[in-house]
């Protein structure tokens, strides 16, 4: 197997192809899928009928008559142009002009399309039919395909001494088909099987009456490998004796794929044989068939072993089945939930054990020695009880801290000191007197006020001059002969004797 990434490298496609091959099965995961399948119905109707080229009139009449009344087949012509239109660029089908529906010049000009499947359209719809028509019950091991393969092996042999290269060519189809078809069946068989085994959904009812037949099958399909695969061996011996490189050049000859060279073709018939003869001829080691009847016999001791688990519930009536759904009774039938808790206890016993080693306060009174029986209970801490462990103060509780509060309040305080600032500036610039100062104003000249006041001490029974200041101003107070004013936004401000100076 190999992953994705070297998807392409293995598979001979490159990656623009392979992109574009994957894009086919767009129609299935489109919001309109099932419209698209009907359509894509449609097509195949008319393909079995020998009719290829399509329009979306046609297209709709025979919707209408293989729809059966589902919703999403009833579909118009304008419904269906829509949907050809992007299957076509999908890639599904491919688009031509039709102008025979033309009944005047206009029309002609303005031809209709008509749509076929292209190529690998109708392998991507095809692929999707055969998974929604599946039926993956349907498994068997290919036990008739053994006489058709020796029959084929021998004829091979013998067109390959005629030398007839037309007869080589379909023995080794033939055989190509039909041991990839019995591959493929004993792998589905295989794993139908294992699921058998392992699911809980079949009864043993549905067991018990189809146990037979599957006994029975496996049997036949492995007696027969047994018996046919010394058969088998021989005749591909046969075939290569007589020559397999002339017979793998005369398959290539015949072959009809004419858009690969003759050394590709070559290669490919020589890979298809010698998978081919691996399968009952190995090198080294066992070969596929070997594998394959090993892997019968082990399927056939799984099935008898289910069997006899099968009979023995069956014939004791007590199982892990039944304990279970008992069980799930008394469950249901509990009153409350603390005594569906209870109930769970002690079935399952899956509560943890506290297990407590502490020294009575007085150890004079109730020694260490002395058993849990009959010493007197001890008080234990609630956390002790719940966790298991003992109380401690703990970690100191975190300091909360408004990162959002301090940061707006540091933004207020910082805009009230630069408007401060501002205002000291304009007082100094402006002076006190011949004007009306505002609020901002007033606040700095009451500061600067208030801190030369403080400093203001009288010497000798006389008052000097003093200053205060702030934000970068300096206001200076004097003596003077008459009171002044200093009109401010909150009214007059006399000062008595006093005449200020702001620099």
């Amino acid at each position: 197997m190999s992953d994705s990434g070297d998807f392409g490298a293995t598979s001979g496609v490159d990656s623009g192809v392979r992109e574009d091959r994957l894009r086919l099965f767009s129609f299935t995961t489109a919001e309109k899928r099932a419209e698209y399948l009907w359509v894509l119905r449609a097509f195949d109707h008319a393909r079995a009928n020998y009719v290829v080229l399509l329009h979306a009139g046609d297209v709709a009449d025979i919707l209408a008559r293989i729809g059966g009344g589902v919703p999403s087949s009833r579909l118009t012509a304008a419904d269906v142009t829509s949907l050809l239109e992007q299957l076509h660029m999908w890639q599904v089908l491919e688009r031509s002009y039709d102008g025979s529906r033309a009944a005047t010049l206009a029309e002609y000009r303005n031809r209709h399309f008509v749509y076929q499947f292209s190529q690998a359209g109708y392998l991507a719809f095809r692929a999707v039919e055969d998974l929604l028509g599946a039926r993956l019950e349907d498994a068997t091991l290919s036990r008739l395909a053994l006489p058709d393969l020796l029959a084929d092996l021998e004829e091979l042999a013998e067109a390959n001494r005629r030398g007839d290269g037309d007869l080589i060519y379909r023995k080794l189809a033939r055989l190509d088909s039909t041991l990839t078809d019995m591959a493929a069946r004993a792998a589905q068989f295989y794993l139908m099987l294992g699921d058998l085994v392992r699911t809980t959904e079949i009864t043993p009812e549905a067991f018990l009456a189809h146990k037979d037949a599957l006994l029975s099958h496996m049997r036949e399909f492995s007696s027969d490998l047994a018996r046919y695969a010394p058969k088998l061996s021989a005749a591909i011996e046969t075939v290569e004796s007589t020559g397999i490189e002339l017979l793998i050049t005369r398959a290539a000859t015949s072959d009809d794929r004419m858009f690969l060279t003759t050394e590709e073709r070559e290669s490919d018939w020589r890979a298809r044989w010698s998978g081919l003869a691996q399968w009952f001829v190995a090198a080294a080691g066992p070969s596929e068939s070997d594998r394959l009847r090993e892997g019968t016999m082990s399927a056939i001791a799984a099935v008898l072993s289910l069997l006899r688990r099968v009979t023995e519930t069956r014939r004791g009536g007590v199982s892990r089945e039944s304990q279970l759904r008992h069980l799930a009774g008394w469950f249901a039938a509990t009153p409350t939930e603390d005594a569906a808790h209870a109930l769970f206890q002690l079935v399952f016993d899956l509560g943890r054990p506290r297990h407590l080693s502490m020294v009575h306060p007085d150890a004079d009174i109730i020694p260490d020695s002395r058993s849990w029986w009959d010493a007197t209970p001890v008080e234990i801490s609630r956390t002790l009880a719940e966790t298991g462990r003992a109380a401690t103060p703990g970690m100191p509780s975190r300091v909360q801290r408004n990162e959002g509060s301090i940061r707006r309040l540091r933004e207020e305080q910082l805009a009230a000191q630069r408007a401060r600032a501002v205002a000291a500036s304009s007082l100094a610039a402006s002076g006190p007197y011949d004007r009306v100062l505002d609020a901002e104003e007033t606040d700095v000249l009451l500061s600067l006020l208030n801190a030369a006041l403080t400093a203001r001490v009288p010497v000798s029974g006389t008052v000097p001059s003093s200053t205060g200041s702030e934000n970068g101003v300096r206001l200076t107070l004097r003596p003077h002969s008459e009171s002044t004013v200093v009109q401010t936004a909150r009214g007059r401000l006399h000062l008595d004797g006093l005449q200020v100076s702001v620099q």
